[in-house]
This record gives C-alpha cells, structure tokens and sequence, in this order.
C-alpha cells in the first residue's frame, strides 16, 4: 500500500487542519434509513453461526483472516521480527499454508514488523491514538497515529473517544476520528468501539455510523482489554453496518471482532456469520479480519487435519 509523502509527525500542540464537523443530521439520516435488521434475521443468522461451529473447514478458513497481535509492555523489536516471520509462515511445516492477514503491535515497533512483512501481503498494523482509552487531546493522538503510518504502518487502529460521546456528543467523537483518518494518510483506518462498555444495541449502532462517517475502513469491536468483547451478538451488528455503510458510502468497510476468541468453532462461527450477513465474499481478509493470536497453533493443527 503506498503511503502519504508527508511524513513529519506534527509536535503536540501544534494546530492541525481545520476539518469540516460532522452533519449531525447525515448522522441522523443513515440512523433512520438503517434502523436495524428484522429480530427473526437476527436470531436466523445467530443461530446458522452457532450451528457452523463444528465445521472444521470453515476453522481452516480462519488462518488466513487472523491478525496476530503483541501488545505487551516489554515487547521488543526481537520479539516482533519473530512473531513477523510466524504471520508470513504459520506452519513451517507446510510452505502451501496461507500467510495470516496482518501483525498489530505498537508504533514504536511497528516499523520492525513492516521491515520484515514488505512483499508478504501481511500487513503491518499499530495501535495508536492512546491506545486503549484513547483519552489524549487531538494533536497529541494525531501525532501517534501519523509516526504509526511514517514508521511503515499499513493499517491503524485507533479507539472511539468514548468520553466525547458521552459528554459533548456524536459530533465531538465524530471530530476526533476525521483528525485521526487525516492523520493516517492513506493507512487503513480500523475504529475501535469497545462493543462490551456500549450500553445497548441502540449506543453501538450510533458508534459504529459515526465511525463509517468519520472514514472508518474497518469497525472493530474491542480493544481486548474489556469483556464481554467479540460476542456473536455485538459482531453480527457491526457486519450489519458495515453492509449499509458500503452501500451508502462506496467504500470498503470491514469488520474484526477481537477479544475473547480463543477456539476454531468460534473463528468457524464468525466466518460462518460474515457469509450469511454480507453474502459469500464477506468473509474475505478485506471484510473480516479476527483478532485472535491465541488461536494461531489451534488453527494450524485443524489444517494438518
């Protein structure tokens, strides 16, 4: 993926680009226009997800859709290289075995998994913005997120401000993603929306349209430091919006759950749950990614059967 040539982080405090606030009635429009799907489409296409479980194949399918992540806070750039050369070759037993679809680590090493990852077609991924809360001020998350991308990020993921939501309001969480998405250049922008401290379906419907708004490329449930995280429940909604959201916009919008999937039947499960909602392609690393690094050798070994 090419990236911006503007490449000098901006120093905190520094005024940023003046950006046009967010129409709260384009909010209020798409709100409107997608109230939801039907209860009875819902449970149908929860309960197809739990019944595809078991289905080892759709386990297999899960590989190539896992963005591996290390987020510990003695991470190294040894520790990254290494996990880099996994996320290329899974099994090294098996040079035919798919290569997963991205690593996630910090921004201030995710320039030695992109060394590593160039021509792979795994991409390099960071957290920033304050990761995980998220409560920074603007130029001082800008600045992360665009020493992420200068450092060789692909993708960014970033949080929604929860705070601004719930003090001054869509329009205020919807402002500090446009400075995030301006700030990430031509990176993938992945919004995470911490589904599990959302009060109720209706708050995360609001938090996931702000986000396909404010540019979001991907809609992600959770930061994994909070649970419940990627349930089924939270998960199908996000596919639901990004759905309305690609046809609304025109763009690509994805969904990653993460947090808490531990298990191939539940990879099989959330696979399963992409295709019914978004139909045979929503399954594709463009439209699905799982977080879910504890679940690299579980779904190595369903691959050698």
């Amino acid at each position: 993926m090419s990236r911006s040539p503007r490449c000098s982080a901006p120093e905190a405090g520094a005024p940023l680009a003046s950006l046009p606030a967010m129409d709260p009635r384009a909010l209020d429009d798409a709100l409107h226009a997608h109230p939801g799907d039907p209860a009875e489409t819902v449970a149908a296409d929860l309960a197809a997800a739990r019944a595809a479980a078991a289905d080892p194949a759709l386990a297999h399918a899960g590989l190539a859709l896992l963005d591996l992540t290390t987020l510990e806070a003695d991470d190294t750039p040894q520790r990254v290289r290494a996990l880099a050369h996994r996320a290329r070759q899974p099994d090294p037993t098996d040079p035919a075995a798919p290569a997963v679809a991205g690593l996630c680590t910090w921004p201030d090493l995710v320039g030695a998994a992109a060394a590593v990852l160039a021509g792979s077609g795994v991409a390099a991924v960071a957290v920033a913005g304050a990761f995980p809360h998220a409560r920074t001020t603007d130029a001082v998350a800008a600045a992360e997120v665009e020493h992420a991308r200068c450092a060789g990020a692909d993708e960014i993921d970033v949080v929604l401000d929860r705070g601004a939501l719930r003090g001054a309001g869509p329009s205020a969480a919807a402002a500090r993603l446009a400075v995030l998405r301006e700030a990430a250049g031509s990176a993938g922008l992945k919004v995470i929306l911490e589904t599990g401290a959302l009060a109720d379906d209706a708050t995360i419907r609001q938090a996931g349209w702000i986000a396909v708004l404010a540019g979001a490329d991907v809609l992600k449930t959770s930061t994994g430091t909070l649970q419940p995280a990627a349930t089924l429940e939270a998960t199908r909604l996000l596919l639901e919006i990004a759905r309305d959201g690609e046809a609304l916009t025109g763009r690509r919008i994805g969904v990653k759950p993460a947090g808490g999937i531990r298990t191939a039947e539940q990879a099989a499960a959330l696979v399963t749950l992409a295709r019914v909602v978004r139909g045979s392609d929503g399954a594709r690393a463009d439209r699905l990614r799982l977080g879910a690094s504890s679940l690299l050798d579980e779904l190595v070994a369903h691959r050698r059967g």
